[in-house]
Formats: structure tokens, C-alpha cells, sequence
């Protein structure tokens, strides 16, 4: 990224996601949340998170792993669950929203949305879900090494 920026004579920043694939709470290259973090750190993104995966149940250990280590803003953005035999969402609005209301609750969040199977009333019942609470505080950044492989490496 930065060899671009230099040669575009610009920086603009960098909203980094990706996704869990199955329930050991891995992404597909196999990393745990927190060595995902690990490898992207030195980018030093804007906002960090996931999104589709299998729905916000099952979503937020993962973000909750980023947000007690990210130096970073916290996204995510859920599915509406699976989508059922006949290629619908069945995650309600409600559903959705009294769901991530926690994890605004819980200080995980600077920046919620959704993913596949969403609409715009499930976004307006995020919104309106998570609207009277403070976003997550950033932690200051540690001054530690870390490494990652599929597991992360911290020392310092």
C-alpha cells in the first residue's frame, strides 16, 4: 500500500476486514482473530474487523478478540445469519439489532453495519440499537512484538 501511495503522491486510510469461515473461529488462510490483527498491524489501519461469516451470534467472539487488541477503529459488519433452504435470511431486524446492541454495550465498536442478507431496515434497527452508546476506546498501542502465523506471537 504505501508503494502506491508514494507513487500516487496521496495516503488515504485503510479500512482492513475480513471473514470467519467455519465455527473453529479462523479466517480461510486459518488465523485466530488476533493473528489476523497481528498481520495487518503494520499497515496501520484506520478501522479494523470482519464481516459476513455466520451472523452476529457467531461473529462476536472474533470481533470481540480484535477489540481487546486492535490499536486500531473496530468494525464489523454480520450477515443476517445463514441463509435458509430457500436463499432467504431468516435474522430479523430485531433480531440484529438487539444482538449488536450488546456489543455496542459491551464497548467492541466504533463502526457496525451488516453483510449479506442485511436491508435497510436491518441497518436502521442497528442504528437505532446501538445509537445511545459511546464507541469503543482504542487502547493506547503496546509496545510489544508481535507475530503471526496462524496463532499470534507477543513478547516484550
Amino acid at each position: 500500500m504505501e508503494q502506491v501511495f508514494d507513487e500516487m503522491d496521496v495516503k488515504l486510510p485503510l479500512m482492513i476486514s475480513g471473514t470467519i469461515t467455519d465455527l473453529s473461529g479462523r479466517n480461510l488462510s486459518g488465523q485466530t482473530p488476533e493473528a489476523f490483527w497481528c498481520s495487518m498491524r503494520h499497515l496501520q489501519p484506520f478501522s479494523i474487523g470482519l464481516n459476513c461469516s455466520f451472523g452476529a451470534e457467531q461473529l462476536r467472539p472474533a470481533v470481540s478478540d480484535i477489540a481487546h487488541v486492535a490499536d486500531a477503529y473496530v468494525s464489523a459488519y454480520p450477515n443476517a445469519g445463514l441463509p435458509n433452504e430457500m436463499g432467504e435470511y431468516d435474522q430479523t431486524p430485531e433480531m440484529m439489532g438487539t444482538l449488536l446492541e450488546t456489543w455496542a454495550k459491551d464497548g467492541m465498536l466504533n463502526l457496525v453495519g451488516g453483510c449479506c442478507g442485511t436491508t435497510p431496515e436491518h441497518i436502521k434497527a442497528i442504528a437505532d440499537a446501538v445509537e445511545g452508546f459511546a464507541p469503543r476506546k482504542m487502547p493506547a498501542p503496546e509496545h510489544k512484538l508481535r507475530l503471526s502465523g496462524l496463532e499470534p506471537f507477543v513478547t516484550g
